[in-house]
């Protein structure tokens, strides 16, 4: 192959996995040898739907591309048939779709991914990332957990107010109905 050749190759793995900004996005490393042109397609179009792609790589272009990228750590996996999995809202969610396929295409291997810069390898690695929150559930934890005091609080302030207030509705309706009120003390 010529080095024109390998050069548009590399071109093209930037543009389809960083969208054509100049950051990469976090991935997964897959290898999807083995799979019956049926499954890969069946695999492809489920991970489309939900906004993730899948990139056949050439192992030594893909090291060449990822350098001084989030995917460089990738460079180690790089044995083999491989495809990169990314996209959708974070490789969270990628993970959580292909370790939930797995059960139907045994034969799909999980090498690896990157979250951060912080690599995790094997199918023990991928099944612990995916069960890490995504971005917005994250998100979601920190303001419920932010909210939950203020919520303690207002409950704290309006119990005794309310009891008040429920004195002060009881003493009302008896003098309105003419009733006598024992003092106190």
């Amino acid at each position: 192959m010529s080095k024109t050749v390998k050069n548009i190759i590399m071109r093209d793995y930037k543009t389809r996995i960083s969208s054509g900004t100049d950051k990469f996005p976090d991935g997964m490393l897959i290898s999807i040898r083995g799979l019956k042109a049926i499954d890969t397609t069946k695999l492809r179009s489920g991970l489309a739907k939900k906004n993730i792609r899948v990139t056949v790589l050439r192992n030594s272009l893909a090291r060449k591309a990822f350098e001084g990228t989030s995917l460089e750590a990738l460079g180690e996996l790089l044995t083999g048939a491989n495809a990169l999995a990314y996209g959708g809202n974070s490789v969270v969610e990628v993970a959580r779709e292909i370790v939930g396929m797995i059960e139907k295409m045994p034969t799909l291997e999980l090498k690896g991914a990157v979250l951060d810069g912080q690599i995790f390898k094997g199918k023990a690695g991928v099944t612990e990332l995916s069960k890490f929150p995504t971005r917005e559930e994250a998100i979601g934890r920190a303001i419920t957990l932010i909210v939950s005091p203020a919520r303690k609080l207002v409950a704290q302030i309006k119990g005794p107010g309310s009891g008040v207030a429920g004195l002060v509705k009881s003493i009302e309706t008896k003098l309105e109905k003419g009733e006598a009120i024992a003092k106190v003390g």
